[in-house]
């Protein structure tokens, strides 16, 4: 008898080839193939006359086959199957491409369901390759709601459903209900039985959504268990136990007052310093909000305890810009702070791991290069890392690594809804930074299209006449065949640019160009010796240039809400009015949408709520860099209130059983555990 974990080639029905296609659908045990849901559903449970179809219409027909069906050989390749339909409304016109087994299986004078798309040509209704089965064996494909599956070679959605079919035959009696009945009970759940038969084959409508929603909060609650789980795994973890210091001390060495969201973060950053357990802490904060500072004040805290800090960043450009800041804020108090980069000699490295090692260093700045194996530390006590997204899963733990469990702080300018943060960041404890310093500009935000080019071209050389400095942003790097023309390269747009305002310094910058040759042009820019720069997303983070005023933004249309707002960031960082303008050609009503939104507000919590609720979490970091497990139903964009509700019962249900060690949660702990090590202890 099959068990849940049966391999899917010994279900009734599979075999080894279609097996073999199920792998690439990452499908491997019966439970993967009931769990692998529909990704969409056409209603085929309702029927039209035929004369009250429209015109590109799909709809279900009951019809008899008024003729018998002809079968012509066009050419080599190519037979069809012709034959007319008709109700007492009217007729359709039947035709099938390369299917000649229509003819044999379709009979005049008996009856039919057909579903399929209707087109009017001539006045007559046609119909081609309609999906059909008699009407009184009726049920199989037509006159229900059927689920539409994703596929790959090997695969149709027939063979696909009839496999599903099969599996859950088997296996319904077996499902275990994961969700406590104090869970299911109070929040109004389906049976798990009931879900996975109406997600696959609904009843209706109303089936199919009690189904969804018992599947989804299933899916968020036993995430939330596992991050649950992290959580007190991490607070039980014994740190370095940090002495608590007047920060006032701190705070009267800058020139400028803290906010209060700053001065809140730091708070709850020392307080858990102090706590014997191992901060790890996600300072969320817009784009100049301050979250540098507040490194810098722990930092300084360590070093008032005698200990060394790491502070790794994504690319040398931004840990070039984080040493000169942080060594500007930390100079009242002499703290010694070191960069390690890749791109430094042999012998400047060399110097810097020494000092590391001999302890002769409060701070070090860095990129990757501070988890080569060859780096070790003194008394390292805080580890920092600037847009923690994009680092890889290794990276972080191997510089965490480097010290006995050093406290850890994560900063992140991405704007993520505080729902979707609790989940990806949810073994992290959550402070955000919600208001700009004082004297941070507004940015003021256009869309426009082609026909204001001579307009923006014009724009563009009063802010440099006015001594100012220029982003401009293409989304590819290098004309590309395979592309579509319209999109604008940044070398191919920096050469038109230059023929336009030959008394202009254009500077060009993009991903493949030399790390060294990189470097250079941005100095010059941040140097102020290149009036506009053209550039790929690789300004996106970082690069503070507070002479930049305008930022152009080439076909808008191909970047993320987030992504702009990161983007214009990089302007408004100086004393002076900045603006940014979106350029697009593309009239969608989406587009038009989503630019709209940037152009009516400067909140990048707000941007990134549409931005979620429109594309989705994993394009807020790239593919597959969000660290979550898959979602296999929930969508975390349109199902915040099941995510807030599912993690509201966990955090009950882990407060009666930390560990789910009693007997109602059995499968609840198990399928937690299968989650915790698929994802190697940590999502992040």
């Amino acid at each position: 008898m099959a068990d849940l974990h049966t391999d899917v080639r010994y279900i009734k029905g599979i075999g080894e080839k279609k097996a073999q296609a199920l792998h690439k659908l990452g499908v491997f045990s019966l439970y993967d193939l009931i769990s692998f849901f529909p990704r969409k559903y056409e209603d085929r449970s309702q029927f039209k006359p035929i004369a009250l179809t429209m015109d590109g219409e799909t709809v279900c027909i009951q019809a008899l086959v008024a003729d018998t069906p002809r079968l012509s050989h066009i050419r080599r390749g190519m037979d069809i199957v012709k034959l007319r339909a008709v109700d007492d409304s009217g007729s359709v016109d039947i035709t099938f491409f390369n299917q000649p087994y229509a003819k044999d299986n379709l009979h005049r004078g008996e009856s039919y369901n057909f579903f399929g798309r209707v087109e009017l040509r001539g006045g007559r209704r046609t119909m081609a390759n309609p999906v059909y089965e008699p009407e009184e064996r009726a049920g199989q494909v037509t006159g229900r709601i059927i689920p539409v599956y994703r596929l790959c070679a090997g695969l149709n959605q027939r063979s696909l459903m009839q496999a599903i079919r099969q599996g859950l035959d088997s296996c319904l009696e077996l499902l275990p209900d994961i969700l406590p009945d104090s869970v299911r009970q109070d929040c109004q759940l389906a049976q798990a039985r009931y879900a996975y038969e109406n997600i696959h084959f609904p009843a209706d409508f109303q089936a199919l959504e009690l189904a969804r929603r018992r599947l989804i909060f299933e899916e968020l609650f036993v995430l939330s268990c596992a991050l649950g789980r992290m959580h007190r795994e991490r607070s039980l973890d014994e740190g370095i136990k940090l002495k608590a210091f007047d920060m006032e001390e701190f705070w009267r060495s800058l020139p400028f007052a803290p906010t209060g969201a700053q001065r809140r973060a730091v708070a709850q950053a020392a307080a858990d310093m102090a706590s014997g357990a191992v901060m790890s802490r996600l300072v969320q904060g817009d784009v100049g909000s301050g979250k540098t500072l507040v490194a810098a004040a722990l930092i300084w805290l360590c070093a008032k305890n005698g200990y060394t800090s790491a502070f790794m960043a994504p690319t040398e450009i931004l840990a070039e810009q984080h040493y000169h800041t942080l060594t500007g804020m930390l100079a009242p108090f002499s703290l010694r702070v070191g960069k390690l980069t890749g791109s430094m000699s042999a012998k400047e490295k060399r110097q810097v791991k020494a000092q590391l090692q001999q302890g002769q260093l409060d701070l070090i700045v860095g990129t990757h290069a501070l988890i080569s194996d060859d780096v070790e530390y003194d008394r390292l006590a805080l580890v920092v890392t600037d847009e923690q997204h994009r680092f890889g899963v290794n990276q972080r733990s191997a510089l965490t690594g480097k010290g006995v469990k050093p406290h850890v702080l994560v900063m992140s300018a991405t704007p993520i809804p505080r729902t979707l943060a609790l989940i990806i960041y949810g073994d992290l404890d959550l402070s955000i930074i919600d208001e700009l310093p004082p004297g941070r500009q507004k940015v003021d935000t256009f869309a426009v299209d082609e026909s204001y080019r001579a307009r923006l071209n014009g724009f563009i050389r009063k802010q440099v006449q006015e001594g100012r400095q220029v982003f401009v942003v293409c989304p590819m790097v290098e004309e590309n065949e395979e592309l579509p023309v319209k999109l604008k390269s940044a070398q191919e747009h920096a050469a038109q640019l230059a023929a336009v305002f030959p008394e202009l310094k254009i500077g060009c910058v993009h991903g493949r160009m030399k790390a060294k040759d990189k470097e250079q042009t941005m100095a010059a820019f941040v140097a102020g010796e290149i009036d506009v720069l053209v550039a790929t997303t690789v300004i996106e983070v970082g690069v503070d240039v507070p002479n930049a005023s305008l930022m152009v933004i080439e076909n808008a249309e191909r970047f993320g809400l987030s992504q702009l707002h990161q983007l214009r960031g990089r302007v408004g960082r100086g004393s002076h009015k900045s603006y940014c303008v979106l350029v697009s050609d593309n009239d969608s009503p989406e587009v038009k949408a989503r630019l709209s939104i940037m152009s009516k507000t400067n909140d990048g919590f707000r941007i990134s709520e549409e931005d979620l609720r429109l594309r989705g979490p994993g394009d807020f970091f790239g593919a597959r860099q969000h660290g979550l497990p898959e979602m296999h139903v929930a969508d975390l964009g349109a199902d915040v209130d099941v995510l807030q509700r599912a993690q509201e019962e966990s955090r009950r249900i882990l407060a009666l059983d930390p560990e789910l060690k009693l007997p109602e949660h059995k499968a609840l702990r198990e399928k937690v555990d299968r989650l915790y090590e698929a994802n190697s202890g940590g999502f992040n």
